[in-house]
């Protein structure tokens, strides 16, 4: 039997609209391992943020930071992190227009502000607190993603300006930034090359507008019956929602369950 890899996101996707993990799709997870299928997580969130689950799961290969910082079998395997320079400048346009800018690596999150409702709003939505301040903490780190905060339609003048840089919203008041180019779809291209996996063995599930080239970069893209518009035209096949055993009823009608 060929090797196969199924790549998961996360919020709206394994975890429900609660965030909590459902119990059909942990059950789900380790009949694939069980198996002998590869399971792995691609996600914008940063490893430090979805610690608990990977050891729940007993997942220890991942894409995080929608493809910026990827880990093979507990072992770090790829980096790309922002470019110092030009994140220093949009952070100084940012402070200019008042919009806030969060600063993230593997290991934590920094806001270059003490507060602001719009983080606190956005970043709560992933259970977790607004983060501390430490305006500097871009320049001594190796940041893979920050955020920023500003209203729809905000963002456009950023990428405009700054073609170092992706843009793309996650929240109504937050948008992740990322390096040109960057997406779930590159990570798995490296992940599944380091592997020596076929592209015709190659599974993911996803809900957001993060996972529309992953979706569509894959054989077999699966959107979540709760997925955006967009994320559901750029996939295959479509399961049920998140919080009616969507994981589960996709991988029976895949035929991996």
């Amino acid at each position: 039997m060929s090797k196969k890899i199924i790549f998961f996101d996360i919020d709206g996707t394994l975890l429900d609209h609660e965030k909590n993990l459902p119990q059909t799709t942990k059950s789900a997870v380790q009949s694939l391992k069980d198996k002998g299928y590869i399971v792995a997580i691609a996600t914008g969130r940063a490893p430090f943020m979805f610690k608990e689950l990977r050891e729940e799961l007993e997942i220890d290969s991942y894409i995080s930071f929608n493809g910026q910082y990827i880990v093979l079998n507990g072992e770090v395997f790829y980096k790309n992190p922002l470019q110092r320079e030009a994140l220093g400048q949009l952070t100084d346009k940012a402070l200019s227009l008042e919009h806030p800018v969060v600063y993230m690596d593997h290991d934590d999150m920094k806001a270059n502000t003490p507060h602001h409702q719009y983080i606190e709003d956005s970043i709560s939505t992933l259970k977790f607190s607004h983060p501390q301040h430490d305006p500097d903490y871009f320049l001594t780190r190796e940041i893979y993603q920050a955020l920023l905060f500003c209203e729809a339609g905000e963002e456009k003048q950023y990428k405009e300006e700054f073609d170092a840089f992706k843009f793309v919203r996650w929240h109504p008041v937050s948008t992740d930034i990322l390096p040109s180019g960057a997406s779930k779809a590159k990570g798995i291209e490296r992940v599944i090359e380091a592997l020596k996996i076929s592209k015709e063995d190659v599974y993911a599930f996803g809900d957001g507008l993060n996972d529309i080239e992953m979706l569509g970069y894959v054989e077999h893209g699966v959107a979540m019956g709760n997925a955006e518009p967009e994320t559901k035209e750029a996939a295959r096949y479509e399961t049920k929602d998140v919080s009616e055993d969507g994981i589960l009823h996709g991988l029976k009608m895949l035929d991996l369950l």
